[in-house]
């Protein structure tokens, strides 16, 4: 699969790369939380985080003054699995390199996306990246396993967080498994099997392969 970089044009259509930004201070709080020996971790909020200098730029410019969560999605991973997205867009800051699977939201087509859509943007460590709310993009990808990743994810407060409905009324609202997070899965994931809309078709990208 070709990986292009996140200063490419074609990351044009899924986002941008937001510069001025001192992120050393981010992520040397971000290499003082330990990487899970495998798999992923998520919390859309860490005190730590928060109290860096960056999270307040961030919620006055790059956020225009809404509240904002701090984040971190780390461990290690090199598979699409599902993709999600927001109302909002995501802003991502890694302490590593690190590759993103995108998609876009016009490309899923009566509630199926082919995963031959998907394309791989990397970020170097240090860069912030916003991610559009058009953006289909789920967990970040390492670039070296010994590694793993550490990606700071920026979003409007309360995203992620626990949040079902028990009657939809459209298509839609079946994507719904948490506040703010609309989530397509490949029949592989774990979410599948854990009750996810199931509406990615075609291989689940590996990016190590």
């Amino acid at each position: 699969m070709k990986i292009y970089s996140v200063f490419d044009e074609e990351f044009s259509n899924y986002g941008q790369v937001l510069e001025g930004y001192d992120t050393a201070g981010l992520i040397a709080a971000m290499n003082a939380i330990p990487l899970p020996a495998d798999g992923v971790n998520y919390e859309p909020g860490i005190d730590s985080l928060e109290k860096e200098p960056i999270y307040t730029e961030l919620k006055d410019k790059a956020y225009g003054g809404m509240p904002l969560e701090l984040g971190m999605c780390w461990g290690h991973n090199t598979k699409l699995n599902c993709l999600e997205y927001h109302r909002d867009s995501e802003i991502n800051i890694g302490a590593e390199d690190f590759v993103l699977l995108l998609a876009k939201r016009e490309e899923i087509k009566d509630g199926k996306l082919d995963t031959s859509k998907v394309k791989a943007f990397k970020a170097p460590a240090g860069t912030v990246v916003e991610v559009y709310a058009t953006a289909l993009h789920y967990a970040p990808c390492h670039v070296d396993a010994d590694k793993g990743f550490r990606v700071a994810v920026g979003l409007p407060l309360g995203t992620n967080t626990d949040y079902r409905i028990a009657d939809p009324v459209n298509d839609e609202d079946k994507l719904l498994w948490a506040r703010n997070k609309w989530l397509i899965a490949h029949a592989e994931s774990a979410e599948a099997k854990d009750g996810a809309y199931v509406g990615l078709v075609g291989d689940n990208i590996d990016i190590a392969q």
